[in-house]
């Protein structure tokens, strides 16, 4: 009975026995005969180990009784060497192309590209499932990275050996790390950012919000993203930021001359002040960033409560809003997000 793998030995018996009888390596015709069986074996989704296998067997079988066996091993080693180029260099064009499409599907999810109905056949074929809502987390290092760096590899190797039974994907996209999970499933999210954090030493991870859908899966990206911009441009220095917590940031800059208006009419009477607005807007962030407590912002600021006290006195002065006042907090926190926001006083209003 003809196994299945026989077909892929076309020509070898005769190769075997002509070549081992004289003594004499195979020609360039046979080796290149012997890679596109090579080649073909891969397409066809063959396992190597088989295919030595039945090798062996049919050198063993037809071994030429003249021959030396140290020739016939020789015949059967190159012809196997040159079976293996061909097997090889198909899986790594296999691997190429499934590759290209993957991160082709990616980039069409993240950005929400293509039909709703072509994407959510691709995403069967790539592990996710559009039934289910799914969050992205988005991992920023001190550098730009593609999967060949040492960090993603590192990331995504420790992901999937401890989450290989879930449907997850990772890849990078624009220098950095992405990953993309089950909405419900938070601690594949978290343990990335963990991950991330790690191997670039001073990362940031940013999560966006769970969402239906391949439209959801760009936005819930989309959201990531600027939880990153948003962090930078406010010295958040979390290593783990979730966009949920960040809202009231994207809702501020939404209206940009409303936010201007607020930080000129709330915090430029500070530019009055001696040294300008600078050391008093910094006391005010440290200030509220410590719940208002003046003897922990006295400490971050390294001065005494006195002095401290004279500041928030001084802003007062200068504003007529009372930091000390729950009356007056929220108008003057809000327009400090602002300014912090708008990069205010160093960018001119």
């Amino acid at each position: 009975m003809e196994c299945a793998t026989d077909v892929f030995l076309e020509g070898f018996e005769r190769i075997l026995a002509d070549a081992a009888a004289t003594g004499r390596r195979l020609t360039r015709d046979e080796i290149e005969s012997r890679r596109a069986l090579g080649a073909r074996a891969a397409e066809a989704g063959h396992g190597w180990r088989a295919l030595v296998r039945a090798h062996l067997a049919a050198g063993s079988r037809n071994r030429p009784v003249p021959a030396c066996p140290d020739t016939v091993l020789a015949v059967i080693e190159q012809a196997v060497d040159a079976f293996a180029d061909g097997y090889e260099r198909a899986q790594r064009l296999v691997i190429r192309k499934e590759e290209a499409a993957r991160r082709e599907f990616i980039d069409d999810l993240l950005h929400g590209r293509g039909d709703p109905g072509h994407l959510a056949a691709r995403c069967e074929r790539f592990g996710l499932r559009l039934s289910r809502a799914h969050a992205v987390a988005v991992a920023e290092g001190p550098e730009k990275y593609d999967e060949t760096d040492p960090a993603p590899r590192q990331v995504a190797g420790e992901l999937f050996a401890r989450f290989e039974n879930r449907r997850i994907l990772f890849t990078t996209k624009d220098g950095r790390m992405v990953c993309i999970a089950p909405g419900d499933q938070d601690d594949v999210l978290a343990h990335f950012a963990r991950l991330a954090h790690a191997a670039t030493g001073v990362g940031q991870v940013a999560v966006g919000r769970p969402r239906q859908g391949a439209v959801g899966i760009g936005h819930s990206y989309e959201e990531a993203l600027n939880a990153l911009d948003v962090a930078q441009r406010m010295g958040l220095d979390d290593p783990l930021l979730r966009a949920a917590d960040l809202l009231i940031f994207p809702v501020l800059a939404r209206d940009r001359q409303a936010l201007v208006d607020l930080v000129h009419t709330t915090l430029g009477p500070l530019e009055q002040a001696r040294g300008g607005a600078q050391p008093l807007l910094d006391t005010l962030t440290v200030y509220f960033d410590t719940g208002c407590v003046a003897a922990a912002a006295a400490r971050h600021l390294s001065l005494s409560v006195r002095a401290l006290t004279y500041r928030l006195a001084r802003i007062r002065t200068l504003t007529g809003s009372d930091p000390t006042d729950p009356a007056h907090r929220y108008a003057l926190q809000t327009a400090v997000i602002g300014a912090r926001l708008l990069d205010w006083p160093n960018r001119p209003l």
